[in-house]
């Protein structure tokens, strides 16, 4: 289960100070007040107290008294909001981290899936309907959704509003009708914020505008390109991936969406990030095109030391698939929302890791200097090798994250995660730069993440079609060798190598970090479908077996590197 996002219900107060005075701004009552005792400060940290004062402004009253609020308006210049988001997320971390509060509203808490699918929002009510090619709509707090988060909408004159829970936005169906009138009797005039939001674009026709962005629980959100259904998920931080510590989860605890002009393709969000590790400014610029981009611009500032940063994660699934060795009672034949991770180094070389399921905790380290890119990818696309007519596995979105500069040394790091069931996500990556975050240091980073199909345009090698593996005993052998040895089949296709005639002496490159491998092959598959390596691992002991293998063509590679670690305990 993921952790959710937080945010306090919240109270105007009036105090004839300077931050008292942005306070009432924040209640939409206008101040013109100075105080001769207050230091002067930069137009940047002004304008970051003001947007801090939405913050301290979802305080109770002391009585306890309810003060009806209005949506909240201040002005900030577009390009000065980043510096003072990131303004906001230093101060944060320069101070104690403070857990925010639940909803402590039953009817919201209480309630279970049934109900909660039951409230809809209406389209009707959208955000910026008509007025642009962008509409948002926005998600019900309850259910798992316990800790809203706040959204300010950013208008063309600069002008900043909050944007306040209103009953009216949805529809309470079926089971659900009962919860309009004891939601509103319950919050009176308090606010409840929001679980989330979706951005609405006109993706794949000119009639209808499809969901092309999701922000919703802790830092994740997920994008689609046109035809792709929701697959995998991006996320703005990890940390502690993996380690017997346990994850910590940051969370993105206040939006700020700009309103495009009436025909821009493309949309800017900011959104403030807080844990009890890390506070962080992020901005987005999305574009949906032939695929969808979002330009990513993240500064992080640290509270305590981090034993694991991971930079750009994506989270994803990988149930069982055409390299399982294990069997599944399902009658579909693969299950997952991404079938390999896909690495380019700074000089140019493609590597494929195939996704596995595996008996234990596996993680795995690919160390570069400046990587070119990384992502997880559901390289096949072909419904007969699913035959889901309800998850449509066959349209989940591939996810490429190109770094926007150099981000120096690290590694890209792959998590895999045991699971019996396809609704838990068990697939995590992201980068770890080679110095850890110490507390009081801040870093930048800058990445476009980018949707796609099965391979990137860019790639100009061969790229491997599909990973096998079976028993490496021959059919009714007496004496048939241990189940961890393999019979392995990697399949590799192109258009650089499809229609190479069967005569070129192709050649496989393939190493191994520990045991023995025999009876490789290399042979042409028929109707010019590529190119099969075959071969058998024997490990040594319980030992895990690295592999690499690329084809070569008189000494040149030609193929991107397949890497799998076969583990000999895996097999069942």
């Amino acid at each position: 289960m993921r952790p959710e996002t937080r945010t306090k219900l919240f109270s105007a107060v009036k105090k004839k100070t300077f931050l008292g005075v942005l306070l009432a701004m924040s209640a939409g009552t206008s101040y013109a007040i100075e105080d001769p005792d207050q230091p002067k400060a930069t137009e940047t940290e002004q304008t970051a107290v003001k947007v801090q004062a939405t913050e301290n402004e979802k305080q109770q009253v002391k009585d306890n008294t309810a003060v009806e609020l209005k949506p909240a308006m201040i002005t900030i210049p577009q390009e000065k909001l980043f510096e003072v988001i990131k303004a906001r997320a230093k101060k944060l971390a320069s101070e104690p981290y403070v857990a925010p509060k639940d909803l402590e509203l039953e009817a919201l808490t209480s309630i279970g899936y049934q109900d909660y699918r039951a409230i809809r929002f209406r389209t009707d009510k959208a955000i910026w309907k008509d007025q642009s090619l962008y509409e948002v709509q926005l998600f019900h707090p309850g259910f798992l959704y316990r800790s809203p988060v706040a959204i300010n909408t950013v208008e063309q004159n600069a002008e900043v509003k909050s944007l306040p829970f209103k009953t009216d936005y949805y529809r309470y169906d079926a089971t659900a009708a009962p919860l309009e009138q004891e939601i509103s009797t319950a919050i009176a005039n308090t606010q409840l914020g929001h679980a989330g939001f979706r951005l609405h674009f006109p993706l794949n026709n000119n009639e209808y505008k499809d969901e092309v962005a999701v922000f919703q629980g802790a830092s994740y959100f997920r994008l689609v390109g046109p035809h792709q259904v929701y697959g995998l998920s991006a996320r703005g931080l990890a940390i502690d991936t993996a380690l017997n510590s346990g994850e910590e989860f940051p969370v993105f605890k206040e939006f700020w969406l700009v309103k495009p002009a009436p025909e821009d393709t493309t949309i800017v969000l900011y959104a403030l990030l807080d844990s009890p590790s890390v506070s962080g400014a992020y901005r987005f610029e999305l574009t949906p095109s032939t695929n969808t981009e979002v330009k990513t611009e993240m500064q992080i500032f640290a509270r305590k030391d981090i034993k694991k940063l991971g930079i750009a994660p994506l989270t994803s699934m990988f149930y069982h698939g055409e390299n399982s060795t294990k069997f599944f009672d399902d009658y579909r034949p693969e299950v997952h929302d991404s079938d390999g991770l896909l690495m380019q180094s700074e000089q140019g070389q493609w590597v494929w890791r195939a996704l596995n399921n595996p008996k234990k905790l596996s993680v795995t380290s690919f160390s570069y200097d400046n990587p070119k890119g990384f992502g997880l990818a559901q390289r096949d696309r072909d419904f007969n090798n699913y035959l889901d007519t309800e998850a449509h596995y066959h349209n989940r979105p591939s996810m490429w994250i190109e770094p926007l500069g150099a981000w120096g040394k690290g590694r890209v790091e792959l998590v895999e995660i045991p699971t019996d069931t396809e609704t838990n996500d068990n697939i995590v990556s992201y980068w770890v730069p080679e110095q850890p975050m110490k507390a009081g240091d801040n870093l930048s980073f800058s990445y476009k993440l980018s949707t796609f199909n099965a391979t990137l345009a860019t790639q100009d090698k061969a790229s491997v079609l599909r990973t096998r593996i079976g028993s490496a005993a021959l059919p009714g052998e007496k004496n048939p060798p241990p189940k961890s040895h393999r019979q392995f089949t990697v399949d590799f296709s192109g258009e650089n190598i499809n229609q190479l005639s069967a005569n070129f002496a192709m050649m496989a490159d393939l190493t191994l970090s520990s045991g023995q491998v025999s009876d490789k092959t290399v042979q042409q598959l028929p109707n010019n479908q590529g190119w099969r390596v075959a071969f058998k691992v024997a490990p040594e002991g319980d030992k895990p077996v690295d592999m690499r293998l690329s084809l070569k063509l008189r000494d040149k590679e030609i193929s991107e590197v397949w890497s799998y670690v076969w583990y000999p305990n895996d097999v069942q």
